[in-house]
């Protein structure tokens, strides 16, 4: 019979290994829409039953499930050639029913009925403004055909009283209109040339190649966002009405804070952020106003662009705005749909601005923001919606989305499980996706196996679970992680010519999550040591893993906080994983030391402050900071080559520990360190 010690040392290798097993299953494939002949073509599909209308003009066979000439890109290939000769064949008929349209049909249109469907609309190529010299997309750059979204307008009302003795004596107001269409060509700009087939950047395309045939075409209706139609017409307008004064915050968050949010959901649906999420929200809902200048004139305090008590005063008048708001609705029980914007907009928000060196306490802490909005999302049922969809084969709520990426990252920070633990439960055993992986980059499966070992947590802290309990489900969960073990390694997320790949960028992202999963498993193992060779192992392979994300202002370190977090706080002072992290800062530059990136830089020099001394005492490694912005503190870094310091930390580990050292079962944990500062991070 085996003993506890026997379940700890199996549950320690279980949760170390990190090759995909023989029986590893094939990560789950997202559903496209749209047939392969217009996904191939780049054209927006209207999915038609039994053929789409482009399919049916053209005379091609119009397939939604996978063909085979989808299996390579030789394959692609010949099917783009043999397409580029119907749409030319396709041409030539309609430029001679053009010259005889008074007259008879001549042979070439009798003589096509193989090749085109009795019903084709002509309507679908003689669509006014389907080509329009002076639109937008003329004088869009290329690497945004397909990025570019919607086009919106938004009218911006400022309004100016003057009071004279408390008397309303004057008001003014303006209307500013901001659009996402590019402004008309000088009179003298050159037209591009139009040669009146589908394949005008043909070129481009063949000299593109490897951008476009390795990955599938972007996906712009995949979440399912409260405030837009199912299927949004091509243009917006909305109405935002602000103060004077708030003219300033409203530019400063459109130019400088939009683009700190959701940085990958702006890679994977270029102007999504601006298009889909914030404007619509902002015109009907003043409390998700509010929490967006919020950001904004917190963003201007910090960043110091701004100084003197104005900004100050925004921010204050602003959060005590959004409070009164929220309250007010929440004790009607009315505006759900609203106030979960507003809530999660501040959630999110703050995650994106805030300097590390000002940690003065929020007036209301974000999980207690979180504990409304998922009472709201109960009331509207999101989970229920979620879990259906799988049958209904709808969208996901772009609201659950976020509520889930909080959810399961934020109950880490707390010890706690997941609030809808058993709803990730219940798509992890569908298969199902949650958007999680277009949203912030991690495929979903590994979300949905991060949110089992927050439950595992929570019961080791609550003492519900004793060791052997807590060993074998440490076994089970690194079994289930070796499952969706790729077998394909991570790749540079760029083509040739140096245009990001959207696709391999969530591939390496959620490598990275996965390993900090892993790292997290095995810091539960009950007597976990950070100083064994297997952990310091995975946190080496993490540093290594991170050189496939994209770094400095405009790279993806912002979205990697939890997993540089969890490998930070479990590194060895040894670990290739803190050079890594310091250099990556000072690629970020200014912009290390704010938003919740600084705030997990500043909480990893306060751990390693405290449980460093017993490796620097034993000659291994001397105090000096980390980064050139290390907040005060002296932090420990290598004095040796990283093989022979990994070695020398080892053996440290397995000798008898000194007793004027303190003992390494001893070392404080990462959410001690927060409580004893009065730190209530989200790190996310």
């Amino acid at each position: 019979m085996a003993t506890s010690r026997d379940k700890e040392k199996k549950a320690a290798s279980a949760t170390t290994k990190d090759s995909p097993s023989s029986k590893s299953s094939k990560m789950h494939r997202r559903s496209r829409s749209g047939c392969f002949t217009c996904r191939l073509r780049r054209k927006k599909c209207d999915e038609g039953k039994p053929k789409c209308r482009a399919c049916r003009h053209l005379g091609l066979d119009c397939e939604y499930k996978r063909p085979q000439w989808w299996s390579n890109n030789e394959t692609r290939r010949k099917q783009k050639e043999f397409i580029k000769t119907v749409i030319k064949r396709t041409k030539t008929t309609e430029k001679s029913l053009t010259q005889s349209t008074y007259g008879t049909r001549d042979s070439s249109s009798s003589g096509s009925q193989d090749d085109y469907d009795i019903n084709f609309d002509p309507a679908f190529v003689t669509t006014p403004g389907l080509y329009d010299a002076y639109g937008p997309s003329a004088f869009m750059p290329h690497d945004d055909l397909y990025g570019s979204g919607y086009p919106w307008e938004v009218d911006v009302k400022t309004e100016c009283q003057t009071f004279v003795n408390d008397e309303l004596t004057r008001r003014d107001s303006s209307i500013s209109t901001f659009s996402t269409f590019m402004p008309p060509p000088p009179p003298q700009a050159m037209l591009p040339s139009y040669t009146g087939d589908d394949w005008v950047q043909q070129d481009f395309y063949e000299h593109r190649q490897d951008s476009w045939t390795t990955e599938d075409g972007i996906d712009f209706d995949f979440f399912d966002f409260p405030h837009l139609p199912r299927h949004p017409e091509p243009q917006f307008s909305t109405m935002i009405q602000l103060e004077d004064c708030d003219r300033p915050l409203f530019d400063h968050l459109i130019d400088s804070v939009l683009p700190l949010l959701f940085p990958v959901l702006e890679a994977n649906q270029g102007g999504s952020v601006k298009q889909d999420v914030v404007l619509p929200a902002l015109e009907n809902n003043k409390a998700y106003l509010h929490s967006c200048l919020l950001a904004a004139a917190t963003h201007l305090k910090d960043t110091r662009t701004a100084f003197g008590m104005t900004v100050e005063d925004d921010t204050m008048r602003h959060k005590l705005a959004f409070v009164s708001i929220v309250v007010e609705a929440l004790n009607g029980d009315t505006h759900h749909s609203e106030m979960l914007d507003a809530l999660l907009g501040m959630i999110s928000l703050q995650g994106c601005v805030g300097s590390a060196s000002d940690l003065e306490k929020e007036l209301i802490p974000w999980h207690q923001h979180f504990q409304t909005a998922a009472d709201i999302v109960q009331k509207l049922n999101l989970p229920a919606v979620l879990e259906a969809l799988p049958l209904t084969g709808g969208h996901p709520p772009f609201n659950m989305t976020l509520t889930a990426w909080i959810d399961i990252l934020g109950s880490t920070m707390q010890g706690k499980a997941p609030r809808f633990s058993n709803t990730y439960r219940n798509m992890f055993f569908a298969n199902a996706t949650t958007g999680l992986e277009k949203l912030m980059g991690c495929d979903d499966l590994v979300m949905y196996l991060l949110s089992e070992v927050a439950c595992l947590d929570s019961l080791k802290v609550e003492g519900r679970l004793d060791d052997i309990g807590i060993s074998s489900h440490i076994i089970s969960l690194a079994k289930t992680l070796d499952q969706i073990e790729p077998t394909v390694p991570p790749q540079i997320p760029f083509t040739n010519s140096g245009k990001l790949r959207p696709q391999q960028l969530t591939k390496n992202i959620t490598a990275v999550f996965r390993k900090a999963t892993r790292v997290y498993l095995c810091s539960l193992v009950p007597d976990y040591d950070r100083h064994q060779p297997a952990t310091v192992n995975l946190i080496s392979q993490m540093a290594d893993l991170l050189q496939y994300i994209p770094s400095g202002p405009n790279g993806f370190d912002r979205c990697l906080v939890w997993p540089m977090l969890i490998c930070g706080v479990n590194s060895i002072p040894a670990s290739p994983f803190r050079r890594m992290l310091s250099e990556r800062c000072d690629m970020l530059g200014e912009a290390a030391d704010y938003g919740a990136f600084g705030r997990m830089v500043r909480l990893l020099h306060e751990v390693w402050r405290r449980n460093d001394d017993m490796v620097i005492s034993a000659g291994v490694c001397e105090a000096t900071p980390v980064t050139a912005r290390s907040p005060g503190d002296s932090v420990s870094t290598p004095t040796a080559p990283a093989n022979a310091v990994i070695a020398t930390a080892a053996a440290v580990a397995a000798n008898p520990i000194p007793s004027t050292t303190v003992p390494r079962s001893q070392n404080v944990h990462w959410r001690d360190v927060m409580q004893q500062n009065g730190w209530d991070f989200l790190l996310i």
